[in-house]
């Protein structure tokens, strides 16, 4: 069994990301769904849509202690004033699922390898603060993020090999002189910052 003693249980600042994840996507509005996102790959719907689904995949993975694909996963339906909702619902299922303290500890098979639950939540911590982040740019920064989420989710990236961070975002970018926090996440997953 890995060692926690000096691991910071990571369960507070899940509930906190969550939190900011629906917060922002509250701002949404519809007309605002096809807007590019600095997560290339996705407009604001495809990323809300990759959210949606990472949380209701990683709420499996608690009770069942793996990932199990069975192909690509279908894209959620979700109606265009649904998203927050939809979102809201996911996020509190995702945090129940990883409250109890024995997940810390137990073992999981996930995409990226088996990992301790520490890791996974650390991770789940991780792509969730970098997301709001792409969603709040999108959309004009409606929301002022919190700076600890951005720092913690910092120093999770900064332990990740560059071939998991690179698979799971981007290379990373050099941040500007000075950047705040929040830019030097994006830069580090990443995110074109131009």
């Amino acid at each position: 069994m890995p060692d926690t003693e000096n691991v910071p249980d990571p369960r507070p600042k899940l509930r906190r990301a969550v939190a900011q994840l629906a917060a922002v996507a509250a701002a949404v509005r519809p007309e605002r769904l096809n807007d590019p996102t600095p997560c290339t790959e996705y407009d604001v719907r495809g990323l809300l849509g990759h959210v949606l689904g990472a949380a209701r995949a990683l709420t499996e993975v608690a009770s069942s202690g793996g990932y199990r694909p069975s192909g690509p996963p279908a894209p959620p339906q979700v109606a265009d004033d649904g998203w927050a909702a939809a979102l809201d619902e996911a996020g509190s299922r995702l945090v129940a699922a990883w409250d109890d303290e024995s997940v810390l500890t137990a073992m999981y098979d996930v995409p990226w390898g088996k990992s301790p639950g520490y890791g996974v939540i650390s991770f789940l911590v991780l792509e969730t603060v970098v997301h709001t982040w792409d969603l709040n740019e999108a959309i004009g920064r409606p929301v002022t993020l919190d700076p600890e989420l951005s720092e913690h989710a910092l120093k999770v990236a900064e332990t990740l090999p560059p071939e998991g961070r690179e698979g799971a975002f981007g290379a990373a970018r050099p941040a500007p002189e000075g950047a705040d926090v929040h830019t030097r996440l994006a830069a580090r997953t990443g995110r074109p910052l131009d």
